[in-house]
């Protein structure tokens, strides 16, 4: 049998393999989902934090997809507030990094710098990441105390306030 040939019956072996293994993977996967009531009580965790701290904020939870779950507005938080909370979400499940941590890589010069130019992109700390198990849930974003650093206590605050219904 000559070497092409050879190659030949290779690549058709390869290509019969790669078809059975396709065929026997299945054709949905499941994926994990906070509720509604699990979100909300997130949000209120995080918003009381930040009243306890003396910070009128916004606080919004997304899915995994980065769908609004929650979104919570103090009565005398700003009305950038609820806008920019729900960006610091969607960031940070969308690039499935926090926000702070994302607007350190992403600074003027460095190799990341046009993501902050996406649109949608709140790339400035305050959003985190909701996880179970090694899974992403969603994501909590928290607007209006003065800083990303004093947002970001707030949002680990929500989470923390979940963090046992969360290991499923």
């Amino acid at each position: 049998m000559g070497k092409i040939a050879l190659a030949t019956l290779a690549a058709a072996a390869i290509l019969a393999s790669a078809s059975t293994s396709a065929q026997d993977a299945s054709a949905t996967y499941s994926v994990k989902l906070l509720t509604p009531e699990t979100a909300l009580k997130a949000a209120q965790a995080a918003l009381k934090k930040c009243r306890d701290d003396g910070y009128q904020v916004a606080v919004a939870v997304v899915d995994r997809m980065g769908v609004m779950q929650v979104m919570l507005r103090d009565r005398f938080a700003g009305p950038h507030t609820p806008s920019t909370a729900r960006g610091k979400a969607w960031t940070a499940v969308s690039f499935r990094t926090n926000s702070g941590d994302l607007a350190e890589i992403t600074q003027a010069g460095k190799p990341q710098s046009g993501v902050r130019n996406r649109p949608g992109v709140v790339a400035i700390g305050g959003g985190l990441m909701i996880e179970s198990a090694g899974s992403l849930v969603g994501a909590i974003g928290v607007s209006g105390a003065p800083g990303g650093e004093a947002d970001e206590a707030c949002a680990t605050a929500g989470i923390a306030a979940i963090k046992d219904s969360l290991e499923f």
